[in-house]
């Protein structure tokens, strides 16, 4: 009867974690662990053999919950890959629970649970910097939809709503383990430390919000959503002459003099060399509906490009080699910038998607490029850049993040660090279909606008394109699998924030904590071994 009881708790947990990217109020993160801790001191106490063992497995199941209800739709473009990431995800979840929960026994409950803070901001700092990432479910994440309370991430960006997550339920949970006791002055001291912990980040944010003033240096743009079925047109039934139609024009339906650039969504021209642009039929022809109509705009928009490198060319691990022509080349996915006359500009997606767009550590794993799934009319790891480029317009410098690169605050904060003044990003959510999982990317531009005080003008090919301003909020937005566009103002910003400047830096403190703690209890270990 008690395993049920427990395995209800680790349910519940699960529940309560996923909520969060399901729709559900962020704030109640805050209590999410609070069963999974309840389960971690039954096992504290417990005296059979294998607790540890068994304590593992309720929390993998908290973890296997939170992320198969939240990640499922990763099926829809890759079975294999959503088990994967769902499994995988889970084990080193629970492993750091374990780990502190292993810790806790050696050195004692409060120690133990200082260690699991810095364990996970250790996990989630990892995810974001392996090849292997996923950092889809980062704690600090779960507050996307509520940027009303978290306008201090423009100081400590995701890791510090991770941070606040875990302490509030471990303080939380405290105040619950001691409140049955007689101890009313302790009791009295430790509420009020949870109301400061929980309320000053809450009410530091909404004065911000308030009083948060814009600045206003406005660029008018036109949007494209397109519309086009990546599993049933875009790569098979329509025509890329056919695209290229649609998508210029729902451009041209809003266009005006005053239009400064039109942003087409990722991949929306096939085939470009970027060698050789003037013979690729789409780029010429988005040059003479610039030249002939809107003289004094560019365009924006995604492509697949690819490299030709020559005979004494460095030649990167992710080249290709065609055996009918000798060619080696690179694929990449890219955002290219076009103007009437002049040459066009690349900035190719350096964050790729694990078995997507790359295999992980492909260059030990080469035989398996073949495996990687077909997101994008392409096969086979793509190329890379090291560059954060940045395309200039007159006053204005754009950095264009491609589709699930606008989740990696820290990589964005390269851009602005180099002088991007705003974002556009470009993504095909229609691989999801209508799931939760296109409406969570869009979510995590708005910790971006956020986090660094900059308009977002984001273009979906099936949706939602839209128009974030710097403090997160969505001012105009398409409706969902539809073929439209929309027209708007945005405004520079130049100033940058205290997190664009140091970047995850609760990250990397965490991890030098976390190194620490776990070398003493290594020590302690070992000393007990000894004896």
């Amino acid at each position: 009867m008690k395993s049920l009881y427990l395995s209800i708790l680790a349910f519940a947990s699960g529940l309560l974690l996923a909520s969060a990217w399901l729709g559900g109020p962020g704030l109640i993160l805050l209590i999410a662990f609070i069963p999974l801790l309840y389960i971690d001191d039954f096992f504290l106490q417990n005296r059979h053999r294998y607790r540890s063992v068994v304590y593992w497995g309720y929390s993998l199941i908290t973890f296997l919950i939170w992320n198969a209800a939240s990640t499922w739709w990763i099926w829809y473009a890759t079975p294999v890959g959503a088990l994967f990431a769902i499994i995988v995800n889970s084990f080193l979840m629970s492993l750091v629970w374990w780990l502190a929960h292993a810790v806790s026994r050696k050195k004692g409950v409060q120690f133990g649970r200082m260690f699991l803070v810095f364990a996970w901001i250790s996990f989630e700092y990892l995810h974001y910097h392996w090849e292997l990432s996923w950092p889809w479910l980062t704690l600090g994440n779960g507050f996307a939809n509520e940027v009303k309370i978290i306008q201090w991430y423009e100081y400590t960006g995701v890791f510090g709503g991770t941070l606040w997550v875990l302490m509030v339920n471990l303080l939380l949970w405290n105040l619950i383990r001691i409140a049955g006791k007689n101890e009313g002055a302790r009791l009295t001291g430790r509420i009020l430390v949870v109301l400061f912990v929980l309320f000053f980040p809450i009410v530091f944010s909404m004065v911000r919000y308030i009083n948060y003033a814009e600045k206003t240096d406005p660029v008018n743009l036109v949007i494209a959503q397109p519309n086009i079925d990546p599993y049933h047109e875009k790569f098979s039934r329509m025509s890329k002459e056919e695209q290229l139609n649609r998508l210029l024009h729902v451009c041209d339906s809003l266009g005006t003099d005053s239009t400064m650039f039109f942003i087409g969504p990722e991949t929306a021209l096939h085939d470009v060399w970027e060698d050789m642009p003037e013979r690729n039929i789409q780029v010429l022809r988005i040059r003479r509906f610039l030249a002939d109509k809107y003289p004094n705009a560019v365009f924006v928009t995604g492509a697949m490009s690819y490299r030709l490198y020559s005979p004494g060319d460095k030649i990167p691990e992710t080249a290709r080699y065609n055996e009918d022509s000798s060619l080696v080349y690179d694929a990449f996915n890219s955002a290219c910038y076009i103007e009437g006359n002049n040459s066009v500009q690349y900035y190719h997606k350096t964050m790729l998607v694990s078995g997507v767009e790359k295999i992980p550590y492909s260059r030990y794993l080469k035989i398996l490029d073949k495996l990687v799934v077909d997101l994008g009319g392409t096969t086979g790891s793509l190329g890379t850049t090291q560059e954060s480029t940045i395309f200039v317009h007159d006053n204005v410098k754009v950095a264009v993040p491609v589709c699930y690169e606008s989740g990696y605050g820290a990589y964005m904060a390269t851009f602005v660090r180099g002088g991007a003044n705003l974002f556009f990003v470009i993504t095909n959510d229609g691989w999801w279909k209508n799931s939760p999982g296109y409406k969570q990317h869009l979510s995590y531009s708005r910790l971006r606008a956020v986090e660094f005080r900059r308009d977002i003008a984001r273009s979906g090919n099936t949706g939602i394109s839209c128009i974030i301003n710097q403090r997160g909020n969505m001012v105009k937005q398409t409706g969902w699998w539809k073929e439209t566009s929309i027209a708007g103002i945005v405004n520079l910003n130049d100033k940058i924030t205290f997190y664009a400047r140091y970047g995850d830096y609760i990250g990397r403190v965490g991890v030098l904590i976390f190194a620490l703690m776990f070398l003493s209890f290594l020590v302690e270990v070992i000393k007990s071994i000894s004896m």
